[in-house]
């Protein structure tokens, strides 16, 4: 039978889960400040701790209580029961439908191993829902720590990492960081280093003798800004050409209005001799890519394309050549940056972590030297 079964009142229980709240929180807890807090007898109290150390849920010790002791055998621990975990962490996230699913799943799993607790609200992108999303989340319990990931652009996004730094719990930011410039030493973060991804592309394409390069990213990404830096910096460091640069939201057309702003771009590639593009997301590179093939171009040859993300690159026709952002790793780190916080306490030093992404070759990328006289060139 659990906590919230059988005779114990409502209001019984609700104290209960409190002194277990504040076990996590503390350590430890002491019968004459729980009943100064509940307005209770400290016998009431006692009653409460012993019912839930006979569930092995603490350990009693004179006065009060601490986390159930591994030494502790007195009470043989309930299989039925999960342990109590040592810290419970908030995770808000913009979406649950791309991206961040595998982020999740990266800090569950690290949270499980370390006996922590994550609890997990869904936001937009707009940070006047994160805000409320965080707020949320922290009135509905006691919380140890957050991690989330907001929109920092502009005035609404500063304010917003403001107001995360001014929040009385350790924040960990993921797949996202605050600007060097608003000096926000209480905020930590894990990201993916995608201006490096940025270079990685134009580096490999021009490994495979391009010279003259395109780039395509999706409106509003927060990936779009630093992963075009590092394409702009490698494109200048190389001595190459910038020809294509556009800034796209194709999964949001459909229609007749997608394919006449592929066909634009496919246009651009054609006039400017562009042989390489880099597409963020990998859901635009393969509507791109689809696109052009339709329209009579050859697939590597007339056309090299890299992608970024590799959620769907692998299944499309050829497969693209993507580079991967190690979103379940995020989400580890993440979770283990926060458990380090909270376990080394204030004297910690304050960590910025940046991840590298991963290059997987596949068919969508050939050699200049191997570029044939295709349709779409003669045209």
């Amino acid at each position: 039978m659990s906590e919230t079964e059988g005779d114990v009142p409502r209001f019984g229980l609700s104290r209960r889960e409190h002194i277990l709240d504040e076990l996590r929180r503390t350590g430890a807890v002491r019968v004459s400040d729980l009943a100064r807090q509940f307005k209770v007898a400290e016998l009431t109290v006692r009653r409460d701790i012993a019912a839930l150390a006979e569930r092995g849920r603490l350990t009693r010790v004179h006065g009060g209580a601490t986390l159930r002791s591994t030494l502790d055998s007195s009470v043989p621990r309930d299989s039925s029961v999960p342990p109590t975990p040592l810290f419970r962490i908030g995770m808000v996230v913009p979406s649950l439908a791309y991206y961040w699913p595998q982020i999740i799943i990266g800090a569950r799993a690290a949270a499980t191993s370390h006996g922590a607790q994550l609890i997990l609200r869904a936001a937009s992108y707009s940070p006047a829902d994160q805000r409320r999303q965080v707020a949320s989340l922290l009135q509905s319990g006691y919380l140890h720590g957050l991690i989330v990931a907001p929109d920092t652009a502009g005035p609404d996004g500063a304010a917003m990492l403001q107001w995360l730094s001014s929040l009385p719990i350790p924040v960990v930011l993921a797949e996202r960081r605050a600007p060097t410039s608003m000096a926000l030493t209480t905020l930590e973060w894990v990201t993916t280093d995608h201006v490096l991804g940025g270079t990685l592309a134009v580096r490999y394409l021009a490994s495979l003798g391009h010279r003259r390069l395109g780039i395509v990213t999706s409106t509003g990404s927060p990936t779009s800004f630093p992963l075009r830096r590092g394409w702009e910096g490698a494109i200048a460091d190389l001595g190459l050409t910038s020809t294509v640069d556009r800034d796209l939201g194709l999964e949001a057309t459909d229609g007749p209005a997608r394919d006449a702003l592929i066909d634009e771009v496919l246009m651009e590639c054609r006039a400017t001799g562009t042989t390489g593009l880099v597409i963020h997301s990998d859901r635009q590179a393969v509507l791109l890519q689809q696109r052009a093939r339709d329209e009579g171009w050859d697939v590597p040859h007339s056309l090299s394309i890299v992608a970024y993300d590799d959620e769907v690159a692998e299944s499309a026709e050829p497969p693209i050549t993507a580079l991967r952002p190690p979103k379940q790793d995020v989400g580890r780190v993440a979770v283990e940056l926060m458990l380090g916080r909270l376990s080394g306490g204030p004297s910690r030093p304050r960590q910025h972590c940046y991840l590298l992404p991963s290059l997987n070759l596949r068919e969508s990328t050939a050699h200049a030297a191997d570029r044939p006289l295709a349709a779409a060139d003669a045209g």
